[in-house]
């Protein structure tokens, strides 16, 4: 079969591999000149450092199984074992134990991050009508923040649950799905009582998972892993293209026609719509007008990151960990910082002088910071750090990038729109999606989502 895959991003290059094992024809098209969509890796101070995603799920294998499969496993390492922290209430502290997205399952846990008050407040679940979710007369899904709010207080939201959210969607708690966004307290929640009971349904089955690390980096930078995705797809015959504009993709008679830039236009007997959600939908507005108005309605978090490079004898007094985030509550600039050279035993190895560090900036419905020039985000980092963890020094480099369209949102109702396209999408032979608009944000899920997106639109095995 020949097959066009829009969009070379981790789910993309994912879908063009597994297409490829499958005997599959495979033409990729990129509008950018690169691979890779929101992994990428960059140079400062002449050392490789990751500009989007730093690291994915070890203990869900699918991003390690495929960095495996191209030649990366014996770069997967794994992040030091070094804590991290909250900046909250004008003092670094470590991240509580005893939670799930931060949700706690003990006021004592909490107490460094949490007030007396607050945790009288969680204390009184017990007091509370049973949870109802997901069961007959009661609610199939509901914002994560509301919840919380109304079992443990909005402090918990506050200064626990939306730092946390925050680092994975950049969004807004009390708009965001508890059972798209943390689908194992959802279904925890619909077998007990309280929520505190859910969180510790949800740690003992983790207690039971093979050990090994939590996540795994790539030495070099995860960004490299598509590159040697898109390495492997050409050696196997596939044929890459960038800045392939794609206008529309239109079913003619038994097969696609994807039309491109220039009056181009490429036929194929099955298409593979690895693009934003956004894009996805514009692309079939013709064909496909509910489904277009579902996708182009899907919202997308910016955000900024600013990779700093220091003298490591000047930054010798900070905090050993892995970095730290920050409360929205708290009023401050950024909203998390890594300390890069901390967390990875390979950041830096080519010049052990140098520590990198970077910060992150924006959320949904906040997208100052992307209009700010260069100077200005890293004025605003080097405040906060200081205010922080006390680092004076200045750094010997800089470097911004910008993630305009950076994290999908999931509100409540996202599973129900995703199936909902997801029919009308299957209605069509030779037709599916993948992102990660649709069944996770992380890496692991958004190559998952590839390479189910590359089985739908094959034959079933054994079948011609």
């Amino acid at each position: 079969m020949r097959v066009i895959v829009i969009g070379a991003g981790i789910s993309g290059l994912a879908a063009a591999h597994r297409l490829l094992d499958r005997g599959a024809r495979v033409t990729v098209l990129e509008a950018d000149s690169r691979v890779g969509g929101k992994l990428r890796v960059g140079e400062i101070a002449g050392q490789p450092v990751d500009l989007g995603a730093e690291a994915m799920l070890a203990r869900r294998p699918e991003g390690s199984r495929l960095a495996e499969a191209v030649g990366l496993g014996p770069d997967l390492c794994a992040p030091r074992a070094v804590g991290s922290a909250l900046w909250s209430r004008g003092a670094l502290r470590p991240l509580p134990r005893g939670q799930v997205m931060g949700v706690p399952d003990d006021p004592a846990q909490v107490a460094e991050v949490i007030s007396p008050e607050g945790r009288r407040r969680i204390a009184a679940e017990v007091g509370l009508p049973a949870l109802e979710l997901g069961r007959p007369g009661g609610p199939d899904d509901v914002a994560i923040g509301e919840l919380v709010a109304e079992r443990l207080g909005p402090e918990v939201v506050d200064r626990l649950v939306e730092p946390l959210l925050g680092g994975v969607y950049a969004g807004d708690p009390y708009r965001i799905s508890l059972r798209a966004a943390v689908p194992a307290l959802f279904e925890a929640a619909r077998h007990e009582s309280s929520l505190a009971d859910a969180v510790r349904r949800v740690r003992g089955a983790a207690v039971g998972v093979a050990g090994g690390p939590v996540f795994h980096g790539v030495r070099g930078g995860v960004g490299r892993l598509p590159q040697e995705v898109a390495r492997s797809c050409r050696e196997r015959g596939a044929e890459l293209r960038h800045g392939a504009e794609v206008r529309e993709v239109l079913r003619v008679g038994q097969e696609w026609r994807v039309a491109l830039g220039g009056g181009e236009a490429l036929s194929a007997d099955a298409v593979v719509l690895a693009v934003p959600a956004p894009v996805a939908g514009r692309l079939l507005a013709g064909r496909l007008p509910r489904v277009a108005g579902e996708l182009e309605a899907v919202e997308y978090a910016p955000m900024a990151l600013v990779t700093l490079a220091f003298r490591r004898t000047e930054v010798a007094g900070l905090p050993e960990v892995s970095g730290f985030l920050v409360p929205p509550v708290e009023g401050r600039g950024i909203k998390a910082a890594t300390f890069s050279g901390t967390k990875w035993e390979w950041v830096g190895e080519g010049d052990e002088e140098l520590y990198l560090l970077r910060t992150s900036l924006g959320r949904l419905g906040d997208a100052r910071p992307l209009s700010w020039e260069d100077e200005e985000l890293v004025r605003v980092s080097l405040r906060d750090l200081e205010a922080a963890v006390g680092l004076r020094a200045r750094p010997v480099r800089s470097l911004v990038t910008r993630w305009p369209g950076g994290l999908p949102q999931y509100p409540v109702g996202h599973l129900d729109r995703v199936a909902a396209v997801r029919r009308e999408v299957a209605a069509l032979p030779g037709l599916a999606l993948c992102g990660a608009a649709y069944d996770g944000v992380g890496i692991p899920a958004c190559v998952a989502s590839g390479e189910s997106a590359a089985d739908a639109v094959l034959p079933s095995e054994g079948q011609g």
